[in-house]
């Protein structure tokens, strides 16, 4: 059997003695977006500590549990912190949370993370829908071995972010009287910021927001047939559109700030996927 598949599949075992629950809806919360959990009706908490071989998160505001429950009557999966390449783990590990949730029944991925702003005419605490990503600067998950029991060994990336679901997302955000902006997003290794060297060519290349995750999570979930979509926090203007020097402390304090709106896309968007997920 493939390593990675192995590794993944006793994760797998582990939750099915553990938990019962499938979930439709699975929600990766990014850096300062962990407290959306209490807004889930919760049947079960699985800390990512009890699973065997589980990549655990070390970075502040990444609690580093798996949360189970409904929101808005959709079964849900909250990952109430992720992990970071940039945290020392093989690329497999950063995805296996994801790929789980795959095998846990998981239809739709909905990523989030807090992110910095490229675009001149994004401010921080604004929400961007993410349209599309670059994944260039970041080592691809699918390298190695290609595990045929989870998808094709050269999967098509026309479409990363699912046309239907990220109108629902719109439209929720109409409905909710959250502004949304929309662009592009990649992901770099970090775990230094960017340069202002670096942020220009992100804007001349036509990147929209850059951060550290997300990009290889929606690689891998739409390499196994999951439908992906996704919304940015953006936390600060990237480094060399103001004079102030980066923090992650900042990173959080902005993503605390827009949580209310945060919130009520979420759940709002979440309620018309269980519509088209019946």
């Amino acid at each position: 059997m493939n390593a990675v598949y192995e590794k993944l599949n006793k994760c797998y075992e582990a939750f099915k003695q553990k938990v019962d629950f499938q979930p439709k809806v699975a929600i990766v919360l990014g850096s300062g977006l962990g407290d959306f959990a209490s807004s889930i009706d919760v049947a079960c908490e699985l800390p990512y500590s009890e699973l065997e071989g589980f990549p655990v998160s070390t970075v502040p505001g990444h609690a580093g549990k798996y949360i189970f429950g409904t929101l808005e009557g959709v079964p849900v999966v909250c990952m109430q912190g992720r992990v970071h390449f940039y945290e020392g783990y093989d690329i497999t590990d950063v995805v296996l949370p994801e790929r789980l949730m795959g095998l846990m029944g998981a239809k739709v991925l909905f990523l989030t993370n807090a992110a910095g702003g490229v675009n001149y005419n994004f401010k921080a605490g604004d929400l961007m829908l993410i349209k599309d990503h670059i994944s260039s600067f970041i080592r691809n998950p699918l390298i190695g071995p290609n595990v045929e029991e989870l998808g094709t060994r050269f999967p098509d990336m026309t479409e990363v972010y699912d046309r239907q679901l990220c109108s629902l997302i719109q439209e929720a955000a109409l409905e909710q009287g959250v502004a949304l902006k929309e662009g592009v997003y990649a992901q770099f290794t970090g775990p230094s910021f960017e340069t202002p060297t670096e942020i220009r060519m992100c804007r001349t290349l036509g990147i929209d927001a850059v951060g550290m995750s997300t990009v290889v999570e929606a690689i891998a979930a739409r390499h196994m047939g999951m439908r992906v979509c996704g919304v940015s926090c953006i936390s600060n203007l990237a480094a060399g559109m103001t004079m102030k020097p980066l923090s992650h402390a900042e990173v959080q304090e902005t993503a605390d700030m827009a949580a209310d709106s945060f919130k009520k896309l979420v759940r709002a968007s979440v309620k018309k996927f269980g519509d088209i997920l019946e």
